[in-house]
């Protein structure tokens, strides 16, 4: 069976396995997400509702493409400075570059990750190019939101005696007030021993609040799963309790970037990262 790579590289192919279950009728999440970040696992549906979001806000791609250094910069941060060898990459969703894996063995052989998501697309990939058997990488078909069996899931791979980086990375949103995020979240990192990390990247209501307030009303016409855009002191709240790593709750790219450039990329997102005492 292929490796991980062959996962992060499936948006190459096309459009990849098609599950009897799937509905290209409607757009998806995940699908939507992979289109903006220039992959092929998607469908007319997914590029269509995409392409009504880019009216709200041009500079999306630009955006999007600014994820993936972030995402490295946060990785390397747990390894290295957090000594973090485990993470939990809650709402994995269609990965067009490196995965949070392979970017922690980048930095430090050995790490293991768990990846959750219970998307129609993600799921056939995982299933079919992610190895089950290999002890260090795993894939949970679950709803975040059952924390319960996540967390069982994931104890089949990660040791949560040890610390632990949980990550939520633009899958919040998709999760309403009404199915209580905070207590979601406050789960997971309660079940993690001192020494972990909590890691948020959340698209906002406030940093570009007009733009902001045209996705979400284009979104959430045509994609499956309704988007709550939150400001910064609803995404902060997600931390109560952390420590919260510097330079805080910011704009994405800001977070410890490595260049200028990084640090101007556009964004409509909220990065933080929080270490439990």
């Amino acid at each position: 069976m292929r490796d991980e790579k062959e996962w992060m590289r499936s948006g190459s192919r096309g459009a990849g396995p098609e599950p009897s279950s799937l509905d290209t009728s409607v757009a998806y999440s995940a699908r939507v997400n992979n289109y903006w970040q220039g992959g092929k696992d998607n469908f007319a549906a997914d590029r269509a509702a995409a392409e009504g979001a880019l009216a709200a806000f041009p500079g999306l791609p630009a955006a999007i493409k600014a994820g993936q250094p972030w995402r490295r910069r946060v990785t390397r941060f747990l390894v290295v400075d957090g000594g973090i060898r485990q993470f939990l990459d809650l709402g994995t969703g269609l990965p067009v570059g490196e995965t949070i894996h392979q970017m922690a063995e980048a930095a430090q052989p050995g790490c293991r990750a768990v990846y959750v998501d219970n998307d129609p697309m993600v799921v056939a990939h995982a299933r079919a190019l992610l190895p089950q058997a290999r002890p260090a990488c795993g894939f949970l078909e679950a709803d975040i939101r059952d924390t319960g069996e996540v967390l069982a899931g994931a104890a089949q791979t990660l040791d949560f005696g040890q610390p632990v980086a949980v990550i939520l990375s633009s899958v919040l949103h998709l999760i309403p007030d009404t199915d209580d995020p905070y207590g979601m979240v406050s789960r997971y990192t309660g079940s993690t021993p001192p020494g972990s990390y909590l890691v948020i990247a959340h698209p906002s209501s406030d940093i570009r609040p007009d733009a902001s307030a045209g996705m979400a009303a284009s979104l959430n016409q045509s994609v499956a799963q309704k988007r709550t855009y939150r400001d910064h002191a609803r995404v902060s709240r997600f931390f109560t309790g952390l420590d919260l790593v510097e330079p805080g709750v910011v704009p994405l790219p800001q977070w410890r970037p490595d260049t200028k450039d990084e640090a101007r990329a556009p964004t409509m997102a909220w990065a933080g990262v929080g270490r439990k005492p």
